[in-house]
């Protein structure tokens, strides 16, 4: 867990939107019940974030074929004792949760009771997302203690590598492109080359 982001932040009792109004923000418990009694439709794609409901952008064909690919070649090469799940909800704190694309923590703990400090990488694949991925998603993976992030740009296939993680974020941040090949530092076994999947940037 990364301590200083951590124990520094406090979420506030109410949020402001643009129209200067308070707004009160909810809990993952909250929502989730609303979820399970049907207020909210299940299949509706939003995250929470400090209690804000932030809504997530459809997934477009091209988001969807880079995430069928890699999770074909994860699934076979997962090493034992590792979960690589995709879409999972990730729960961070009691007023934050978010849906990484795919999420590697140790097969032992089931996906319902992941936090922060289980995770040993998160891969996002943005298109139409990738401002929001690399900027405040990106603040929210280092404060929960996420060691590794990985954000793939779905059209030009570079790779935002985030690694490194101490009190003041990440320490390496660089970018590959579709024909590198890059391993995660916690699970070596799981490692990409784009290009070599047969994906073409666009």
């Amino acid at each position: 867990m990364n301590e200083r982001f951590h124990h520094d932040m406090v979420w506030p009792a109410t949020t402001q939107a643009a129209d200067g109004m308070p707004r009160r923000p909810w809990t993952v418990a909250e929502i989730e019940a609303m979820v399970a009694a049907g207020i909210i439709d299940g299949d509706e794609r939003f995250e929470l974030i400090g209690g804000e409901v932030v809504p997530m952008s459809p997934k477009g064909a091209r988001h969807e074929l880079v995430k069928r690919d890699l999770n074909e070649l994860f699934q076979p090469a997962r090493p034992t004792g590792i979960s690589i799940v995709p879409e999972t909800t990730l729960r961070l704190d009691e007023n934050a949760f978010l849906e990484p694309d795919f999420c590697v923590f140790p097969r032992e703990i089931a996906p319902g009771d992941v936090r922060g400090h289980d995770v040993l990488l998160v891969i996002e694949i943005a298109d139409t997302s990738l401002r929001y991925d690399l900027g405040r998603k990106i603040g929210i993976y280092a404060t929960f203690g996420i060691p590794e992030v990985w954000v793939i740009n779905a059209n030009t296939l570079a790779t935002h590598v985030h690694r490194a993680l101490d009190a003041e974020g990440y320490r390496t941040v660089f970018e590959a492109g579709p024909a590198d090949e890059i391993a995660s530092v916690r699970v070596p076994e799981i490692k990409i080359c784009l290009s070599g999947l047969g994906l073409k940037p666009v």
